[in-house]
């Protein structure tokens, strides 16, 4: 579900001038809440909610529900407030992912393998090499939001533009169930009529950095030089990011294979946490999950994040990089516990470590929800681990990470046989 901004004067006519726009953007509409209206056709033209429970947030609402105030990471309890007629349902991840599998594998395939999959609901497709077959990227656009509807019951928008970026503001702005074409000769002027906040990748930090030096629009960053804007945001490739953008260009390709960004686990808890215990149990649970994930994608992991969300729905992360990468469980975790303690300023009140901190410690703030996530992430086959001169002094220690190592693969063999719930390490 979509948030970013729109402009009602941005869905018109721009044009009819195809050349060089070969890059599509394709975004399913509303599609978790639309895939369950297409398979409770009952619910259609009622406000649908994805989200349930008291502690949860929505994942996503049919365009019914959205004139009631309802948005995607909303919680669900003012969701019920502000449209107690909704029909909320929970999420069923499994079947959203596989329709977008059929929706990737069944039509935008059968255009051109030039397909680079965004997420669940959204990709890319560079159309330059399929227009020998099909004429034009508007023809491509109608016969692909016709077979989505035909197959699937769904409707999607499409972006049609030279790059990446006004693609995807395209889509954005053709919603719903829209096609919008931008001509390349006019991409400048597009995407310069937009807000700040409309263009990919600005948040609301940078947003009020360049509202504080004046910057309030899209107009206005495009007539700032790069030297200039490495001086307002302190670097210079955003500032080289922001010169390009905000004149509609965009250096990105289609990358059809995305290599994994980062690998995540996190839960919300039925009750807010103000102890250490149940926030540590958790953080070892999720950290056994990552580390299952690293070694089943056979990837190592250089950067531990730990994601903390409080009761005000306010939350911060805190990362750490080692010099060597990893893939168990019994390194990450004690990792976890340090972030964890440093985040909250807590831990023994004899300023013992973080391994030591007490698990019945209250905590400063109460937390809904704890997660960790691994990045920074290389294969294992490819990535050489040198041996350090800690290593080479300590070959105990060396030796004991070894068989670390050992052990959750031979958990993990137990897990595949026998289920994930089969057993557990301790650590």
């Amino acid at each position: 579900m979509s948030t970013s901004p729109r402009l009602a004067a941005a869905k018109r006519d721009w044009g009819h001038d195809e050349s060089g726009c070969t890059i599509l953007h394709i975004d399913m509409d509303a599609f978790y809440a639309s895939c369950e209206v297409a398979r409770h056709p009952e619910l259609r033209g009622r406000p649908v909610i994805i989200g349930t429970g008291i502690r949860s947030v929505v994942s996503a609402a049919s365009y019914e529900a959205r004139p009631f105030g309802v948005n995607s990471a909303m919680p669900v309890s003012r969701a019920r407030r502000l449209c107690p007629q909704g029909v909320f349902l929970p999420v069923d991840m499994p079947y959203y992912r596989h329709i977008s599998q059929r929706i990737f594998d069944e039509v935008f395939s059968k255009v051109t393998d030039r397909v680079e999959r965004v997420s669940v609901d959204e990709g890319y497709m560079d159309v330059g090499p399929a227009l020998l077959r099909w004429k034009s990227p508007s023809a491509i656009a109608h016969w692909i939001r016709t077979r989505v509807r035909q197959l699937f019951s769904l409707t999607c928008s499409v972006g049609i533009a030279s790059n990446k970026l006004v693609a995807k503001m395209a889509s954005t702005n053709a919603k719903p169930d829209g096609i919008l074409l931008i001509p390349q000769s006019r991409q400048a002027e597009f995407v310069q009529m937009m807000p700040l906040r409309a263009i990919p990748g600005i948040g609301p930090s940078l947003e009020k950095k360049l509202n504080s030096w004046g910057i309030s629009s899209v107009e206005a960053l495009s007539r700032l030089d790069e030297t200039q804007l490495a001086g307002m945001v302190s670097s210079p490739g955003m500032a080289h990011t922001l010169h390009l953008v905000s004149h509609g260009n965009d250096e990105r390709v289609i990358v059809m294979h995305a290599p994994e960004k980062s690998i995540g686990s996190e839960r919300t808890f039925a009750n807010d946490a103000r102890l250490a215990h149940p926030v540590l149990a958790l953080l070892r649970s999720c950290s056994d999950e990552v580390a299952s994930n690293l070694r089943s994608h056979h990837l190592l992991a250089r950067t531990i994040t730990v994601k903390l969300r409080f009761d005000d729905l306010s939350y911060r992360t805190k990362a750490q990089t080692v010099e060597r990468p990893c893939d168990t469980a019994q390194t990450i975790y004690p990792l976890v516990r340090e972030l964890f303690q440093d985040m909250l300023g807590i831990g023994d009140p004899h300023g013992q470590s973080a391994s030591k901190l007490r698990e019945d410690t209250p905590l400063p703030r109460a937390i809904r929800l704890a997660g960790v996530s691994a990045s920074n992430l290389s294969t294992t086959h490819s990535t050489p681990i040198q041996a350090t001169i800690d290593d080479i002094l300590d070959e105990q220690d060396s030796s004991r990470e070894r068989k670390h190592g050992e052990t959750e693969r031979a958990v993990d063999s137990i897990r595949q046989r026998y289920g994930k719930r089969a057993i557990h390490i301790g650590l």
